[in-house]
Protein backbone atom coordinates (compact mmCIF):
# COMPACT_ATOMS: atom_id res chain seq x y z
CA UNK A 1 0.00 0.00 0.00
CA UNK A 2 0.99 3.67 -0.73
CA UNK A 3 1.41 5.92 2.28
CA UNK A 4 2.33 9.60 2.95
CA UNK A 5 2.47 8.84 6.18
CA UNK A 6 6.19 8.46 7.44
CA UNK A 7 5.40 7.11 11.03
CA UNK A 8 2.53 4.61 9.87
CA UNK A 9 5.11 3.63 7.40
CA UNK A 10 8.10 2.70 9.85
CA UNK A 11 5.66 1.34 12.72
CA UNK A 12 4.05 -1.27 9.89
CA UNK A 13 7.40 -2.66 8.10
CA UNK A 14 10.45 -4.49 9.47
CA UNK A 15 12.68 -3.19 6.69
CA UNK A 16 12.96 0.49 5.84
CA UNK A 17 14.68 1.45 2.43
CA UNK A 18 15.92 4.37 1.90
CA UNK A 19 15.77 5.20 -1.72
CA UNK A 20 16.42 9.62 -1.59
CA UNK A 21 18.18 11.83 -4.11
CA UNK A 22 21.81 12.29 -3.70
CA UNK A 23 22.99 15.28 -5.85
CA UNK A 24 26.20 16.08 -6.51
CA UNK A 25 28.20 19.47 -5.31
CA UNK A 26 30.33 21.57 -8.15
CA UNK A 27 33.34 20.25 -6.77
CA UNK A 28 32.42 16.63 -7.49
CA UNK A 29 31.40 15.43 -3.91
CA UNK A 30 27.79 14.25 -3.41
CA UNK A 31 25.20 15.53 -0.89
CA UNK A 32 23.77 13.13 1.20
CA UNK A 33 22.09 14.81 3.21
CA UNK A 34 18.39 13.80 2.54
CA UNK A 35 19.98 10.24 3.29
CA UNK A 36 21.15 10.84 6.21
CA UNK A 37 17.52 13.04 6.93
CA UNK A 38 15.61 9.93 6.01
CA UNK A 39 18.06 8.19 8.98
CA UNK A 40 16.57 10.62 11.58
CA UNK A 41 13.20 10.47 10.63
CA UNK A 42 13.45 6.63 11.00
CA UNK A 43 15.23 7.08 13.81
CA UNK A 44 12.66 9.14 15.59
CA UNK A 45 9.30 6.96 14.97
CA UNK A 46 11.28 3.14 15.00
CA UNK A 47 9.64 1.47 17.89
CA UNK A 48 11.21 -1.94 17.47
CA UNK A 49 13.94 -3.66 15.78
CA UNK A 50 14.78 -2.56 12.05
CA UNK A 51 16.46 -3.26 9.18
CA UNK A 52 17.75 -0.22 7.34
CA UNK A 53 19.12 -0.25 3.72
CA UNK A 54 20.41 2.42 1.44
CA UNK A 55 19.57 2.17 -2.44
CA UNK A 56 20.70 5.12 -3.12
CA UNK A 57 23.96 5.97 -4.29
CA UNK A 58 26.39 7.29 -1.86
CA UNK A 59 29.68 7.61 -1.18
CA UNK A 60 32.17 5.27 0.54
CA UNK A 61 31.07 5.63 4.60
CA UNK A 62 27.63 6.75 4.08
CA UNK A 63 26.51 3.61 5.50
CA UNK A 64 28.79 4.59 8.67
CA UNK A 65 26.93 7.90 8.69
CA UNK A 66 24.08 6.81 8.77
CA UNK A 67 24.37 4.36 11.79
CA UNK A 68 25.52 7.52 13.86
CA UNK A 69 22.83 9.32 12.98
CA UNK A 70 20.31 6.67 14.10
CA UNK A 71 22.32 5.59 17.28
CA UNK A 72 22.34 9.52 18.14
CA UNK A 73 18.59 10.03 17.25
CA UNK A 74 17.57 6.76 19.57
CA UNK A 75 20.06 8.21 22.17
CA UNK A 76 18.01 11.46 22.36
CA UNK A 77 14.73 9.53 22.94
CA UNK A 78 16.51 7.50 25.78
CA UNK A 79 15.82 5.02 24.00
CA UNK A 80 17.61 1.50 23.31
CA UNK A 81 16.30 -0.17 19.75
CA UNK A 82 18.26 -2.27 18.23
CA UNK A 83 18.73 -2.05 14.26
CA UNK A 84 20.78 -3.37 11.14
CA UNK A 85 21.99 -1.05 8.19
CA UNK A 86 22.59 -2.31 4.89
CA UNK A 87 23.87 -1.40 1.81
CA UNK A 88 21.99 -2.76 -1.22
CA UNK A 89 23.13 -0.77 -4.38
CA UNK A 90 20.71 -0.71 -7.25
CA UNK A 91 22.10 -1.06 -11.00
CA UNK A 92 18.80 -0.02 -12.77
CA UNK A 93 19.18 1.63 -16.25
CA UNK A 94 16.82 4.21 -17.06
CA UNK A 95 14.37 2.96 -19.27
CA UNK A 96 14.68 -0.38 -18.41
CA UNK A 97 13.98 -0.11 -14.81
CA UNK A 98 11.47 -3.01 -14.11
CA UNK A 99 13.24 -5.32 -16.43
CA UNK A 100 16.79 -5.05 -14.60
CA UNK A 101 14.87 -5.32 -11.29
CA UNK A 102 13.39 -8.22 -12.07
CA UNK A 103 16.60 -9.80 -13.74
CA UNK A 104 18.98 -8.74 -12.37
CA UNK A 105 22.94 -9.82 -12.86
CA UNK A 106 23.96 -9.95 -9.69
CA UNK A 107 22.53 -8.23 -5.85
CA UNK A 108 24.99 -6.44 -4.13
CA UNK A 109 24.58 -6.78 -0.31
CA UNK A 110 26.81 -5.21 2.10
CA UNK A 111 26.21 -5.82 5.89
CA UNK A 112 27.61 -6.38 8.88
CA UNK A 113 26.12 -9.80 10.36
CA UNK A 114 24.65 -12.99 9.26
CA UNK A 115 21.68 -12.03 10.43
CA UNK A 116 20.54 -8.73 8.30
CA UNK A 117 22.00 -10.83 5.39
CA UNK A 118 19.70 -13.48 5.17
CA UNK A 119 16.76 -10.80 5.62
CA UNK A 120 17.83 -9.72 2.82
CA UNK A 121 18.20 -12.44 0.79
CA UNK A 122 14.19 -13.59 1.76
CA UNK A 123 13.57 -9.89 0.27
CA UNK A 124 15.16 -11.39 -2.90
CA UNK A 125 14.23 -14.95 -2.46
CA UNK A 126 12.42 -14.74 -6.02
CA UNK A 127 15.42 -13.73 -8.03
CA UNK A 128 17.91 -16.68 -8.72
CA UNK A 129 21.10 -14.58 -9.24
CA UNK A 130 24.49 -14.78 -7.57
CA UNK A 131 24.35 -12.86 -4.10
CA UNK A 132 27.32 -10.32 -3.50
CA UNK A 133 28.20 -10.64 0.36
CA UNK A 134 30.54 -8.29 1.52
CA UNK A 135 30.95 -4.93 3.79
CA UNK A 136 29.28 -1.75 3.97
CA UNK A 137 32.13 -0.05 2.06
CA UNK A 138 32.51 -2.55 -0.12
CA UNK A 139 29.20 -2.56 -1.36
CA UNK A 140 29.29 1.41 -1.27
CA UNK A 141 32.44 1.37 -3.71
CA UNK A 142 31.24 -1.29 -6.15
CA UNK A 143 28.12 0.85 -7.49
CA UNK A 144 30.87 3.71 -8.32
CA UNK A 145 33.32 1.11 -9.41
CA UNK A 146 30.62 -0.44 -12.22
CA UNK A 147 29.78 3.03 -12.89
CA UNK A 148 33.07 4.80 -14.03
CA UNK A 149 34.54 1.79 -15.30
CA UNK A 150 31.76 1.71 -17.80
CA UNK A 151 31.53 5.37 -18.49
CA UNK A 152 35.26 4.52 -19.36
CA UNK A 153 34.89 2.23 -21.75
CA UNK A 154 32.27 4.14 -24.00
CA UNK A 155 34.70 7.63 -23.35
CA UNK A 156 37.40 5.15 -25.13
CA UNK A 157 35.13 4.10 -28.00
CA UNK A 158 34.43 7.85 -28.46
CA UNK A 159 38.22 8.87 -28.62
CA UNK A 160 39.01 5.66 -30.71
CA UNK A 161 35.72 6.55 -33.16
CA UNK A 162 37.78 10.62 -33.48
CA UNK A 163 40.89 8.36 -34.92
CA UNK A 164 39.00 5.87 -36.62
CA UNK A 165 37.91 8.89 -39.03
CA UNK A 166 41.29 10.79 -39.04
CA UNK A 167 42.77 7.14 -40.27
CA UNK A 168 40.15 6.04 -42.60
CA UNK A 169 39.44 3.35 -40.03
CA UNK A 170 35.47 1.98 -39.21
CA UNK A 171 35.12 2.09 -35.77
CA UNK A 172 31.64 -0.29 -35.93
CA UNK A 173 33.89 -3.57 -37.28
CA UNK A 174 36.55 -2.29 -34.73
CA UNK A 175 33.85 -2.61 -32.41
CA UNK A 176 32.78 -5.63 -33.65
CA UNK A 177 35.82 -7.21 -33.55
CA UNK A 178 37.59 -6.09 -30.26
CA UNK A 179 33.79 -7.45 -28.54
CA UNK A 180 34.08 -11.03 -29.54
CA UNK A 181 37.13 -11.13 -27.31
CA UNK A 182 35.45 -12.91 -24.71
CA UNK A 183 37.90 -10.38 -21.65
CA UNK A 184 36.11 -7.62 -23.48
CA UNK A 185 32.41 -8.37 -24.16
CA UNK A 186 30.56 -6.51 -26.94
CA UNK A 187 28.28 -4.54 -24.45
CA UNK A 188 29.13 -0.46 -24.18
CA UNK A 189 31.23 -0.69 -27.22
CA UNK A 190 29.12 2.54 -29.49
CA UNK A 191 30.70 5.48 -29.78
CA UNK A 192 28.21 8.61 -29.65
CA UNK A 193 28.41 12.16 -29.16
CA UNK A 194 29.28 12.10 -25.49
CA UNK A 195 28.32 10.44 -22.14
CA UNK A 196 24.91 12.02 -20.24
CA UNK A 197 21.97 11.12 -17.76
CA UNK A 198 22.20 10.92 -14.10
CA UNK A 199 24.34 8.40 -13.24
CA UNK A 200 27.82 8.15 -15.20
CA UNK A 201 28.91 11.62 -15.53
CA UNK A 202 28.03 11.86 -11.59
CA UNK A 203 29.68 9.08 -10.69
CA UNK A 204 33.15 9.06 -12.02
CA UNK A 205 33.54 12.53 -10.78
CA UNK A 206 32.20 11.56 -7.59
CA UNK A 207 34.92 8.94 -7.93
CA UNK A 208 37.49 10.74 -8.92
CA UNK A 209 36.61 13.72 -6.18
CA UNK A 210 37.03 10.47 -3.33
CA UNK A 211 40.44 9.44 -4.69
CA UNK A 212 41.78 13.22 -4.56
CA UNK A 213 39.89 13.45 -1.08
CA UNK A 214 42.10 10.35 -0.03
CA UNK A 215 45.39 11.86 -1.52
CA UNK A 216 45.15 8.90 -4.15
CA UNK A 217 43.88 10.96 -7.63
CA UNK A 218 42.64 9.10 -9.93
CA UNK A 219 44.35 10.37 -12.97
CA UNK A 220 42.25 8.10 -15.92
CA UNK A 221 38.62 9.39 -14.27
CA UNK A 222 39.76 12.78 -14.40
CA UNK A 223 40.52 11.93 -18.44
CA UNK A 224 37.38 10.38 -18.59
CA UNK A 225 35.73 13.55 -17.24
CA UNK A 226 37.37 15.95 -19.35
CA UNK A 227 37.45 13.56 -22.94
CA UNK A 228 33.53 13.44 -22.23
CA UNK A 229 32.76 17.10 -22.31
CA UNK A 230 35.60 17.45 -25.42
CA UNK A 231 33.12 14.74 -27.17
CA UNK A 232 30.27 17.30 -27.24
CA UNK A 233 32.17 19.92 -28.80
CA UNK A 234 33.83 17.82 -31.34
CA UNK A 235 30.35 17.06 -32.57
CA UNK A 236 29.57 20.62 -32.99
CA UNK A 237 32.95 20.80 -34.75
CA UNK A 238 31.83 17.95 -37.03
CA UNK A 239 28.94 20.12 -38.24
CA UNK A 240 30.48 22.99 -38.44
CA UNK A 241 33.08 21.80 -40.60
CA UNK A 242 31.08 20.69 -43.08
CA UNK A 243 27.97 23.69 -42.65
CA UNK A 244 30.30 26.38 -42.18
CA UNK A 245 31.26 28.36 -38.53
CA UNK A 246 28.05 30.84 -39.78
CA UNK A 247 24.72 29.25 -39.58
CA UNK A 248 22.52 32.13 -39.75
CA UNK A 249 19.90 31.01 -42.32
CA UNK A 250 20.52 26.92 -41.87
CA UNK A 251 17.77 25.38 -40.37
CA UNK A 252 18.70 22.23 -38.74
CA UNK A 253 16.58 19.35 -38.12
CA UNK A 254 17.54 17.95 -34.32
CA UNK A 255 16.48 14.07 -33.63
CA UNK A 256 16.80 13.41 -30.40
CA UNK A 257 17.42 15.85 -27.24
CA UNK A 258 17.29 13.40 -23.86
CA UNK A 259 20.38 11.24 -23.19
CA UNK A 260 19.20 8.22 -24.11
CA UNK A 261 16.39 6.62 -25.36
CA UNK A 262 13.31 5.56 -23.54
CA UNK A 263 13.51 8.57 -21.06
CA UNK A 264 12.57 12.02 -20.49
CA UNK A 265 15.92 12.92 -18.71
CA UNK A 266 17.88 15.36 -20.15
CA UNK A 267 20.80 15.21 -17.37
CA UNK A 268 24.03 15.83 -18.50
CA UNK A 269 22.55 14.72 -22.02
CA UNK A 270 24.96 16.24 -25.28
CA UNK A 271 22.21 18.47 -26.61
CA UNK A 272 22.59 20.55 -23.75
CA UNK A 273 25.95 21.80 -24.93
CA UNK A 274 25.66 20.93 -28.66
CA UNK A 275 21.73 23.10 -29.22
CA UNK A 276 23.01 26.29 -27.79
CA UNK A 277 26.14 26.21 -29.23
CA UNK A 278 24.53 25.77 -32.71
CA UNK A 279 21.85 28.36 -32.02
CA UNK A 280 25.16 31.00 -30.99
CA UNK A 281 26.32 30.32 -34.48
CA UNK A 282 22.80 31.24 -35.35
CA UNK A 283 21.31 28.43 -36.57
CA UNK A 284 17.42 28.05 -36.66
CA UNK A 285 16.68 24.18 -34.95
CA UNK A 286 13.01 22.22 -35.49
CA UNK A 287 13.08 19.87 -32.53
CA UNK A 288 12.08 16.17 -32.17
CA UNK A 289 11.89 14.31 -29.34
CA UNK A 290 9.12 11.49 -28.49
CA UNK A 291 9.45 12.17 -24.39
CA UNK A 292 11.96 15.21 -23.98
CA UNK A 293 9.71 18.62 -25.42
CA UNK A 294 8.45 18.94 -21.29
CA UNK A 295 12.21 19.28 -20.22
CA UNK A 296 13.69 20.79 -23.21
CA UNK A 297 11.51 23.84 -23.07
CA UNK A 298 13.25 24.23 -19.71
CA UNK A 299 16.50 23.59 -20.50
CA UNK A 300 16.72 25.36 -23.66
CA UNK A 301 14.55 28.83 -22.30
CA UNK A 302 17.59 30.59 -23.73
CA UNK A 303 17.09 29.79 -27.21
CA UNK A 304 13.73 29.38 -27.69
CA UNK A 305 13.00 32.03 -30.39
CA UNK A 306 15.29 29.26 -32.43
CA UNK A 307 13.55 26.60 -31.79
CA UNK A 308 10.84 24.69 -32.38
CA UNK A 309 8.70 21.64 -31.52
CA UNK A 310 7.57 18.90 -33.94
CA UNK A 311 6.16 15.79 -33.04
CA UNK A 312 5.81 14.53 -36.32
CA UNK A 313 9.66 13.90 -37.23
CA UNK A 314 9.37 14.54 -40.66
CA UNK A 315 8.41 18.02 -39.54
CA UNK A 316 11.41 18.57 -38.30
CA UNK A 317 13.07 17.82 -41.43
CA UNK A 318 11.03 19.27 -43.89
CA UNK A 319 13.15 22.59 -45.12
CA UNK A 320 16.33 21.87 -43.29
CA UNK A 321 19.71 22.35 -44.42
CA UNK A 322 20.62 18.87 -42.44
CA UNK A 323 19.51 16.36 -39.89
CA UNK A 324 21.15 15.72 -36.64
CA UNK A 325 20.36 12.61 -34.52
CA UNK A 326 21.24 13.01 -31.06
CA UNK A 327 19.31 10.01 -29.45
CA UNK A 328 18.87 6.22 -30.73
CA UNK A 329 14.76 6.36 -30.33
CA UNK A 330 13.44 3.65 -32.42
CA UNK A 331 11.38 6.54 -34.24
CA UNK A 332 15.17 7.59 -35.73
CA UNK A 333 16.05 4.03 -36.95
CA UNK A 334 13.33 4.06 -39.61
CA UNK A 335 13.11 7.12 -41.38
CA UNK A 336 11.95 7.17 -44.90
CA UNK A 337 14.64 8.88 -46.76
CA UNK A 338 12.65 8.93 -49.72
CA UNK A 339 10.61 12.03 -48.38
CA UNK A 340 13.30 14.48 -48.30
CA UNK A 341 13.04 15.67 -51.53
CA UNK A 342 9.31 15.97 -51.27
CA UNK A 343 9.83 17.72 -47.92
CA UNK A 344 12.67 19.87 -49.60
CA UNK A 345 14.96 18.84 -46.95
CA UNK A 346 18.66 18.91 -48.01
CA UNK A 347 19.77 15.17 -47.80
CA UNK A 348 22.66 15.82 -45.35
CA UNK A 349 22.75 13.34 -42.26
CA UNK A 350 25.27 13.78 -38.81
CA UNK A 351 24.30 10.22 -37.42
CA UNK A 352 25.84 10.86 -34.16
CA UNK A 353 24.51 7.24 -33.15
CA UNK A 354 25.65 5.33 -35.93
CA UNK A 355 22.00 4.58 -36.26
CA UNK A 356 22.70 4.01 -40.23
CA UNK A 357 25.04 2.48 -42.95
CA UNK A 358 27.18 5.10 -44.49
CA UNK A 359 26.96 2.93 -47.61
CA UNK A 360 23.14 3.01 -47.97
CA UNK A 361 22.54 6.53 -47.21
CA UNK A 362 25.58 7.37 -49.74
CA UNK A 363 23.86 5.53 -52.24
CA UNK A 364 20.73 7.14 -51.47
CA UNK A 365 22.52 10.75 -52.09
CA UNK A 366 23.16 11.66 -48.83
CA UNK A 367 26.31 13.27 -47.38
CA UNK A 368 26.85 11.12 -44.43
CA UNK A 369 28.56 11.72 -41.32
CA UNK A 370 28.62 9.05 -38.28
CA UNK A 371 31.01 9.13 -35.54
CA UNK A 372 34.21 7.04 -36.40
CA UNK A 373 32.93 5.98 -39.95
Amino acid sequence: RFTTDMKDAIDSSDIVFIAVGTPIRDDGSVDVQSVLNAASDIARHMKSYKTIVIKSTVPVGTGRQVKTVLQEVLSSRHVDIPFDVVSNPEFLREGSAVQDFLHPDRIVIGSESEHTLQIMKDVYRLNEVPFVEISIETAEMIKYASNAFLAMKITFMNELANVCENVGANVQQVAQAMGMDKRISPLFLNPGPGIGGSCFPKDVRTLAQTARVHGNPMQLMEAVIKANEWQKTKMVEKITHVLGRDLHGKTLAILGVTFKANTDDMREAPSLVILPELAKLGATLKVSDPQGQKEGSVRFKDIEKQLSWHNDIYEAIKHSDATIILTEWDQFKAIDFSQYESLNAKKVLFDLRNLYRKEKLEELGFIYHGVGV
